[in-house]
């Protein structure tokens, strides 16, 4: 039985970053990425540590086994890395419901992903689930961007709630910004 819960130990935040490798774009191949998805950005382990001390990232374990992971990334984090400042500052300058993202409590996704071999099991929307019940005393919205060419992950999104509020450019590709309410 496939659990979901947030990161509770350095083995978890350990096999995560495995997870991550397994699946960036540049360690699958073309036809795998088209088809299953990909990840773009890696984080270093002090990176996820510092991530996951300022907000535990949901996981979906099959026993004691890391199978999925949905990073919940707050503010605080936001310079630590270049990829998410920029969603970060982009994410600022949306509109969502004629209010200004900015002035609103948001929190990012700072990446979504689910083994293979887990896929097609509903993990997406009920890791998303499980973030914004976690996030919603603090933050009403969960925000995330996701590459156009993922289209498995945009499926995913939009399956668990999300629209698509925005677009942005960031090395040479098209990203859809998309928001969730927490409630």
């Amino acid at each position: 039985m496939i659990r979901i819960q947030l990161v509770q130990t350095p083995d978890e935040i350990l096999q995560i970053k495995a997870l991550q490798e397994k699946n960036l774009r540049q360690n699958i191949t073309t036809e795998e990425a088209s088809s299953q998805g990909f990840l773009t950005a890696s984080y270093t382990i002090e990176y996820l540590q510092e991530m996951n001390k300022a907000f535990p990232s949901v996981i979906a374990k099959d026993g004691e086994k890391v199978v999925g992971y949905a990073m919940i990334t707050t503010h605080a984090m936001r310079e630590g890395h270049d990829l998410i400042n920029d969603l970060f500052n982009n994410i600022d300058r949306c509109r969502y419901r004629g209010q200004l993202l900015k002035e609103t409590a948001y929190v990012v996704v700072g990446q979504l992903c689910v083994s293979k071999e887990y896929r097609g099991m509903n993990l997406v929307t009920r890791m998303y689930d499980h973030f914004a019940e976690a996030v919603r005393v603090n933050y009403s919205y969960i925000v995330t961007d996701v590459d156009c060419d993922n289209h498995r992950s945009l499926k995913a999104h939009a399956k668990a709630g999300f629209e698509v509020i925005d677009s942005l450019v960031y090395g040479g590709k098209k990203w859809n910004i998309v928001i969730k309410p927490t409630i």
